[in-house]
């Protein structure tokens, strides 16, 4: 399972380099196979490639009146594979539409990670946290 922030750089190209603590887990898991896409929520999510098969065929099993989030997922989905140093290439399409730049966060997410631009990270991360303080949702969870 993967989970934690990691601050990387999105290099000239495109290029985004898979920090170490994942890479042999991932080595092992899909031979640094990954398929990058859409999330609805601004971001892009990567998953070994294992681990999008199974969620490809959960969206693919949606009924008709869902097909806009196929679109959104496997519409754009893009297979893609590391290279010697660990870097993987984000396609031209997905940076603009996620406005990654150069500053990204690589965020674990389980069975996935989300790639975000880092300012609207951090911006969606205190709104969050403000709303959930302001309702007390979080009260219950974090009583141990």
């Amino acid at each position: 399972m993967f989970e934690g922030p990691s601050a990387l750089t999105l290099d000239g190209k495109g290029r985004v380099s898979m920090p170490a603590r994942y890479r042999d887990d991932l080595q092992t898991l899909c031979a640094g196979r990954l398929t990058v896409t859409k999330h609805p929520h601004g971001c892009l999510m990567v998953f070994p490639r294992p681990n999008w098969e199974t969620f490809r065929e959960k969206v693919a099993q949606l009924p008709f009146s869902q097909v806009g989030i196929k679109r959104v997922f496997l519409g754009h989905a893009d297979d893609v594979e590391w290279d010697a140093t660990f870097r993987f290439l984000v396609r031209p399409e997905l940076r603009t539409w996620a406005g990654l730049d150069k500053d990204v966060t690589l965020l674990g997410m389980g069975s996935h990670f989300e790639l975000w631009n880092t300012p609207v990270y951090a911006a969606n991360e205190a709104r969050l946290v403000q709303e959930q303080q302001a309702t007390g949702a979080l009260d219950e969870l974090l009583t141990f």
